[in-house]
C-alpha cells in the first residue's frame, strides 16, 4: 500500500489537518480529548515550546497515522521529542493510527525520525500512554529493531468508575462506610437553604464562569495558585471556549445562595466524563462537604445520561477511591538513539 510521510512544522497544520485528524481519531484504538486537534492547538498556542513536529502518514492519500510531536532543548544540552501536550495538564496522550494498522504507521514515523528530514534529537519521550494502548506493545519492538534503547515505566494512576444503569445500583456498590457518608452529605446538602448546582449552558456568561472556576482553584491552596500562571490562565480560558463550542465542556458549580463553593472542569467525550480540574472554597464550606456533594450530583447525572464511565484521571487522591475509582495506569515510554 503506497505510504507517504510528511513533517509539518507550521502551527497552521492544526487547522489544516483538523477535519482529517478528527476522522482519524474515530477510527483509532485511542481517542481522548487530549488527542483532538482542538486541544492540541490550544495547548501549543499557550504552553508549547521548541519546534513543532507533526508527522502525518498517508496510505493511498488517506490519513492513516499522526504523531503530534514537538522537539525541545533539554537542560543537559540534548534534544527531546515529546507529544504535544506533555506532561502536566494532558492526562492521556499517544500516537494516533487506524486501528489494526498501528505497526505500519509507527514504522513510518520512526523512519522519518531516523532519517535526514527529521529535526535533531537524541531522546523520544512519550508520556501518559494508557496501559491498553497498542503503542506500548508495538513501538518498543520497532525501536529496538533499530538498535535504539527503550525504557518504560508506570507514570501515574487514573481512578476510573464504571457506571451502572442506576444511581441506586452505583451507591450500593460503594464500601459501606463511604456509601453512608455520601448519602449523609447529600441529604444535608439537599436540606441547605439556597443550595443549587448547575452545569454552564448556552446563554450563560462562560468567560465569567471560568474566572470563578479559577478563583475557586486558588481558594483551594497555594499549590493551585502557583499552578495558575498567566500562560496557564490563558490556556484555561481558551480551552473552555473551544471545548464549549465543540459541545464537550462540562463546567459545573455548587453554590449556596450567592456563594460558589465548588467547581469541576470536565469533558463529556465518547460517552464518558473526563474530570479535568476542580476548585473548592473549603474555608466557607457549610459543613456538608461541597466537593463531595457536587461529585455525587455529577456522577448521578452521568448515570441518568447513560454514560459509561466517570474518569477522575491522573492522581491517586483518596477521595477518588471513595467514589469507587479503580486504577488505570498510564505509562512513560522513552526511546534513546544509539550513541
Amino acid at each position: 500500500m503506497p505510504t507517504h510521510v510528511e513533517l509539518h512544522r507550521d502551527p497552521a497544520a492544526f487547522d489544516r489537518l483538523a477535519q482529517e485528524w478528527s476522522a482519524l481519531l474515530r477510527r483509532a484504538a485511542v481517542d481522548t480529548p487530549f488527542l483532538t486537534p482542538v486541544y492540541a492547538r490550544t495547548w501549543w498556542r499557550h504552553l508549547g515550546e521548541g519546534e513543532l513536529a507533526l508527522i502525518t502518514v498517508r496510505e493511498n492519500g488517506e490519513l492513516a497515522g499522526l504523531a503530534p510531536l514537538f522537539v525541545a532543548e533539554r537542560a543537559d544540552g540534548g534534544r527531546v521529542v515529546q507529544t504535544v501536550g506533555c506532561v502536566e495538564v494532558s492526562d492521556y496522550l499517544d500516537l494516533i493510527a487506524v486501528r489494526g494498522r498501528e505497526e505500519a504507521s509507527y514504522e513510518a514515523v520512526l523512519d522519518l525520525l531516523g532519517g535526514p528530514a527529521a529535526p535533531a534529537w537524541d531522546m523520544l519521550d512519550l508520556c501518559n500512554i494508557r496501559r491498553d494502548s497498542p503503542t506500548l506493545r508495538i513501538l518498543p519492538r520497532l525501536a529496538r529493531a533499530r538498535g535504539w534503547m527503550v525504557e518504560m515505566e508506570v507514570q501515574e494512576v487514573c481512578p476510573v468508575v464504571s457506571l451502572p444503569a442506576t444511581w441506586e445500583e452505583y451507591v450500593a456498590s460503594l464500601d459501606k462506610k463511604h456509601r453512608h457518608e455520601l448519602r449523609r452529605k447529600m441529604r444535608r446538602a439537599a436540606a441547605a437553604e439556597g443550595l443549587r448546582w448547575y452545569i454552564v449552558a448556552k446563554g450563560q456568561d462562560l468567560e465569567a464562569e471560568v474566572e470563578d472556576l479559577m478563583a475557586l482553584m486558588v481558594a483551594g491552596g497555594p499549590e493551585k495558585s502557583a499552578f495558575l500562571t498567566p500562560p496557564m490562565r490563558a490556556f484555561f480560558r481558551e480551552l473552555a471556549r473551544v471545548t464549549f463550542d465543540a459541545g464537550w465542556l462540562q463546567l459545573s458549580f455548587l453554590r449556596v445562595a450567592e456563594r460558589k463553593l465548588a467547581a469541576y472542569f470536565s469533558f463529556v467525550y465518547n460517552d464518558r466524563v473526563w474530570v479535568y480540574n476542580s476548585g473548592l472554597d473549603w474555608r466557607n464550606d457549610p459543613g456538608f462537604g461541597a466537593g463531595i456533594v457536587l461529585t455525587g450530583y455529577l456522577i448521578r447525572h452521568a448515570i441518568e445520561q447513560g454514560w459509561s464511565e466517570y474518569d477522575f484521571m491522573r492522581g491517586g487522591e483518596r477521595y477518588k477511591y471513595r467514589f469507587g475509582g479503580v486504577d488505570v495506569t498510564v505509562h512513560r515510554l522513552v526511546v534513546k538513539r544509539e550513541e
